[in-house]
């Protein structure tokens, strides 16, 4: 069958040819449709014309099928009833019985900010889902637009362009010393900063605004030890008498597990926006739209929280 054949068959002749059979009558099967009894004729003769067959003749008892039509019939009503199918079709994502993988990128600092609050609320709606954690990194937007990325958490320049993004929290800025550190016993002033030894985290983008804050504020930093990450930070501030500048998220839950000193900053930098973010290929699938929903009504709680 050529293409132009299967054109001809539209679905308003499909379900005129169904009525017809079903009914034995022109009037009815027009009445069936809510069309006009001309238009039901006209759409015979087109499918009479496609078939070179007669397809239903009319006897005192109405029209009856030839052996052609009766043949056709549940063909067609399998095809009407696909199609119905196809437009009721939805991918309907039930959290409860559900066993999927989903993969969000975040930083390390959401291992340890984000994630131990995002799994308990997942396992508790969810309980037979998987949640699988991967590094931001160069590949991120493509992995988003394939699929093997469902979400991305934190801030995300890269992605603000073409991708689909909304806010969770908003950050600001605090430092971190231990209990008791001799150069704080007045409070952290911005000579004191100035005079101490600090940490210097090495990769993530909200670093590029502190180190912005400090060329502005003509500041530099007698950095000591350069970390690659949060891991290890707080045992490393416990035990020295370094300080740390870090996003509040982050560091006041580094001082509540390693019981440390949380001081303001002493001058201004900018705050930031932590977002998730998703692609256009995945706004309306359900699943996704589940994950979505669950990061936002968990992280925007907890950003209250604090």
């Amino acid at each position: 069958m050529s293409q132009n054949d299967i054109d001809v068959l539209d679905l308003r002749l499909l379900r005129l040819f169904d009525a017809i059979h079903a009914t034995r009558s022109i009037t009815k099967a027009a009445d069936a449709l809510d069309l006009s009894q001309p238009t039901v004729s006209i759409g015979l003769g087109k499918l009479r014309r496609h078939f070179g067959d007669p397809l239903f003749v009319r006897t005192p008892d109405g029209m009856l099928a030839t052996p052609l039509a009766d043949g056709l019939i549940v063909a067609v009503r399998d095809a009407l009833q696909a199609l119905r199918q196809v437009s009721e079709w939805r991918n309907a994502f039930d959290a409860g019985t559900s066993s999927r993988s989903f993969v969000i990128a975040m930083t390390d600092a959401s291992h340890i900010t984000l994630l131990p609050e995002l799994l308990s609320a997942a396992w508790e709606i969810a309980p037979s889902i998987r949640l699988d954690v991967t590094r931001i990194d160069d590949r991120l937007s493509a992995a988003l637009q394939s699929g093997d990325v469902d979400l991305a958490l934190g801030l995300i320049p890269s992605l603000e362009n073409g991708f689909y993004q909304q806010k969770l929290f908003e950050q600001d800025w605090i430092c971190l010393a231990r209990q008791g550190h001799p150069q704080l016993t007045q409070g952290l002033s911005l000579r004191t900063y100035q005079a101490a030894a600090h940490i210097g985290i090495i990769y993530g983008t909200g670093q590029l605004l502190l180190e912005k804050a400090l060329a502005s504020h003509g500041i530099d930093r007698r950095i000591v030890l350069r970390l690659p990450g949060f891991l290890g930070l707080s045992s490393i501030l416990a035990d020295s008498d370094l300080i740390a500048t870090l996003p509040r998220h982050i560091g006041t839950t580094l001082a509540r597990l390693g019981g440390l000193a949380v001081h303001e900053c002493p001058f201004a930098i900018d705050g930031f926006f932590v977002k998730q973010h998703w692609h256009a290929r995945y706004h309306r699938d359900p699943a996704n739209q589940w994950l979505r929903s669950l990061c936002a009504r968990v992280f925007t709680r907890q950003a209250e929280r604090k």
